[in-house]
């Protein structure tokens, strides 16, 4: 059983303007490593547009109304000093929400346990009446509501690797016990959240801030000791990754020293655990990641990994 990718075109044509970070070259950078013969086992899909009742089940119906009323008709928008938007961005957006949970569909059918989401813009910054950080809709988030509402599952777990925070998915997940929460971060760094004494109201939000200049073995440690514990303590019915490649020592936004094979391990890891909580099924979607060379060696250690499953 192999790996399924979900992307579409569309998700090229949301341009932030010259020399913003979060650019379309990330997705090229990301899409040409998963041509190489490596990769020629993958599944490849279009992603589909998300319905509005699939991304309001996480995102208040006027604040979907209000994202749409701003993508212009020409020329860019700034939503805030971060987030740029454009007249493509707004089926870039519906196509990065579709692909979770046309993945979560793929996967819960047999068609694949695993699943890898190529789609931007990225979303774990998104919270329900609001956007931030690059992010307009959360994806994962809404994949993990559609896997909820559609296959009947109680327990969804999101893990979340970027350099930053994921407010906006701790925001979702932090008064609901189906849902599992665990972020490895930066800190100080933007958005400023994700301190250790935030658990959520069922003690189902995992913060693990490192503090700048961590690598390798910081990182490890708090995965080993703190999250795939807590992960198999929740038994999730499916695992979700927000693979954000951001803390590469390479990335220029950030200040952590870690390399292609931390992502490798990591993803190995969750896809062990899995195994035997979950029947294997794991969906990644791409978060940050802004060094073009290094966010196509990440990704693709990471969905090896995923092919390995």
């Amino acid at each position: 059983m192999t790996t399924a990718l979900f992307t579409h075109p569309a998700c090229l044509d949301h341009d932030t303007s010259p020399g913003h970070p979060e650019r379309a070259d990330r997705l090229r950078a990301v899409l040409g490593v998963l041509e190489r013969e490596t990769f020629h086992l993958l599944d490849r899909q279009v992603a589909p547009r998300a319905e509005r009742a699939q991304i309001t089940r996480v995102h208040h119906p006027d604040y979907v109304t209000r994202v749409f009323d701003a993508v212009p008709a020409t020329g860019y928008v700034g939503l805030d000093a971060d987030t740029i938007i454009s007249p493509g961005s707004g089926e870039a957006a519906l196509r990065a929400a579709g692909a979770l949970c046309a993945a979560v569909d793929h996967v819960f059918a047999g068609y694949s346990r695993t699943a890898f989401c190529a789609v931007r813009p990225p979303g774990h910054h998104a919270m329900p009446g609001g956007w931030g950080g690059f992010c307009l809709f959360n994806n994962i988030a809404i994949g993990a509501a559609h896997a909820r509402s559609v296959h009947g599952i109680s327990r969804v777990a999101i893990i979340d690797f970027d350099v930053h925070h994921g407010n906006g998915t701790q925001a979702v997940c932090e008064h609901d016990p189906g849902l599992f929460y665990a972020s490895t971060h930066q800190a100080p760094l933007y958005p400023g959240t994700g301190e250790r004494t935030e658990r959520g109201d069922y003690d189902n939000i995992v913060n693990l801030p490192l503090r700048p200049l961590s690598g390798s073995p910081e990182f490890r440690d708090v995965m080993t000791r703190r999250i795939l514990p807590a992960l198999d303590e929740f038994r999730p019915e499916l695992i979700l990754i927000s693979a954000g490649f951001d803390g590469h020592s390479n990335d220029p936004l950030a200040s952590l020293h870690l390399v292609e094979d931390d992502y490798a391990w990591a993803t190995r890891k969750l896809v062990e655990c899995a195994r035997t909580h979950c029947d294997g099924r794991v969906i990644s979607t791409l978060e940050g990641g802004y060094n073009l060379k290094a966010l196509a060696a990440s990704t693709a250690a990471h969905v090896r990994e995923l092919l390995c499953a």
